[in-house]
């Protein structure tokens, strides 16, 4: 599973730069304790010692798993894409197979409303980018052929064609619950400057921007984009102004407390100037994907001993062939994986060969016999999904439907969970095997697919992955484009 020959040497200095942090950071276990215990009981009775989740972006389980279900039809309740599809203005829209660089769709949190139109699922020609003069670009998917890793990995190990986003928001929403059990009253936008503030790169604590956020009363403010965190002793709790924003804990706090490592795979570091690069040679921006890095938006982690934690996405294969996984991954792709994302305007097949090279390093690496892997994707994208999306235990709206892949040893070959949930699912799964306390009440009281695991049958053997050349139009990068998120 080699990388493309123009990716070698970047990634191989990436590797050198970061080898000798990535070693200590990824075992390091500091960070800033929860008021509340971090254990709630006993662990689960289970060999899975290392969770891992792949993070990817802009997609729904129709768009990539939708054509692989006409051939696995038992294993699709809900059927794969329909033969067509009626919008709300009349038009009947025949799905057809997507071009291998993503349709760019808008997906923010206004559009993902428009589309979903109060669970009826036929809005989506409101979408710039999904009209008739696009030939409704967001309504159809990707072949078997095109996502090979994915769909190998569907059939083999354990799918959830009921997990959905927990909120119609695009990806700082959707980054904030990777990690805690709620969006904190934020609605989830991508964030913006504000007049007379110069922004600054990222969304994050120390972006010095806004996002819509839901006060008590019911009204929207626009307030910085940090979840604070007042006991660190720092002006607005970490917030580059005074917030009304309250600290909640994130799974990150829980495993601290509780003495076990952890790592956010990503970009931990800002790039020079805040405007996305765009570029054919990925390597001239070496810190794209900053944005998407999850670390900054919490002030606990950014400002806090947890930052040693937040390393290179580039370093995670390396990591897991060497058999040195902490209790918990999350990958992000940053620096010179952003092309891997499969967001909006990026290829698919060169995000099929990460996902590949990732879960081949887990397969193969020394600690499978102990490992679960989780690959889901953080929004809509925002791609046509026919499932009507449901409400969360606190009372707020989910998002479309999202895919997940669950690849373990002891995952239920060939199997479907069909039972409702979301991204707190796997917060709830990481809970129950670690015997932490839960975050709050989505993940206290969500499905944490206990079905799609059988820790009595034999384990599984690693699945073959592959890796194909990209197509041309592959090297094209635009982070600037790619994070409007629209």
């Amino acid at each position: 599973m080699a990388g493309h020959p123009r990716w070698t040497r970047t990634r191989r200095l990436a590797a050198l730069l970061a080898a000798g942090a990535t070693a200590l950071a990824v075992l390091a276990m500091a960070g800033t304790a929860s008021a509340r215990p971090a254990i709630a009981g006993r662990p689960a009775r289970t060999p899975i010692r290392h969770i891992v989740v792949l993070y990817l972006e802009n997609q729904t389980f129709d768009s990539v798993l939708g054509y692989w279900c006409h051939q696995h039809k038992r294993r699709c309740p809900a059927g794969g894409l329909p033969a067509a599809v009626r919008l709300s203005d009349g038009a009947v829209v025949t799905p057809r197979g997507l071009p291998d660089i993503v349709p760019d769709v808008a997906h923010g949190v206004a559009p993902q409303a428009k589309a979903i139109d109060g669970g009826r699922m036929d809005g989506w020609q409101k979408l710039a980018g999904c009209g008739r003069s696009s030939r409704y670009a967001c309504i159809g998917g990707y072949k078997p052929a095109q996502v090979p890793n994915l769909t190998r990995l569907a059939q083999r190990f354990a799918i959830s064609d009921r997990t959905f986003s927990m909120a119609a928001s695009p990806s700082w929403g959707g980054h904030l619950y990777a990690v805690t059990d709620t969006l904190d009253g934020f609605l989830g936008a991508n964030p913006h400057t504000v007049p007379g503030v110069p922004g600054r790169p990222g969304w994050g604590c120390d972006s010095s921007k806004v996002s819509p956020w839901v006060s008590p009363r019911g009204v929207i403010r626009q307030e910085p984009s940090c979840v604070p965190d007042y006991g660190l002793g720092l002006a607005h709790g970490g917030a580059f102004r005074a917030t009304p924003v309250k600290h909640v804990p994130t799974i990150l706090d829980r495993l601290s407390a509780a003495g076990l490592s952890w790592a956010l795979f990503g970009e931990p570091t800002p790039p020079a100037k805040a405007a996305g690069a765009s570029s054919s040679d990925p390597s001239a921006a070496p810190r794209a994907g900053y944005v998407w890095d999850i670390c900054p938006s919490f002030a606990g982690c950014l400002y806090s001993k947890q930052k040693a934690n937040n390393v290179l996405s580039s370093t995670f294969v390396s990591v897991a062939r060497a058999g040195k996984l902490p209790n918990f991954s999350l990958i992000t792709p940053g620096g010179v994986d952003v092309p891997f994302s499969e967001h909006n305007g990026f290829s698919m097949t060169a995000g099929d060969d990460w996902l590949g090279r990732v879960a081949s390093a887990v397969m193969n690496g020394p600690q499978w016999r102990s490992t679960a892997l989780f690959i889901t994707w953080d929004d809509c994208g925002c791609f046509y999904d026919q499932v009507r999306p449901g409400t969360n235990p606190d009372g707020t709206a989910q998002g479309p439907r999202t895919p997940l892949i669950i690849v373990s040893p002891y995952a239920r070959a060939s199997f479907t969970d069909t039972r409702a949930t979301t991204f707190a699912g796997i917060l709830a799964f990481t809970e129950h095997t670690f015997g932490l306390q839960p975050l709050g009440r989505n993940d206290r009281l969500t499905y944490a697919f206990a079905g799609a695991f059988n820790y009595r049958q034999a384990p599984l053997p690693p699945a073959r992955m592959v890796y194909r050349p990209w197509p041309p139009d592959a090297y094209h990068v635009n982070m600037k484009e790619a994070q409007q998120d629209t």
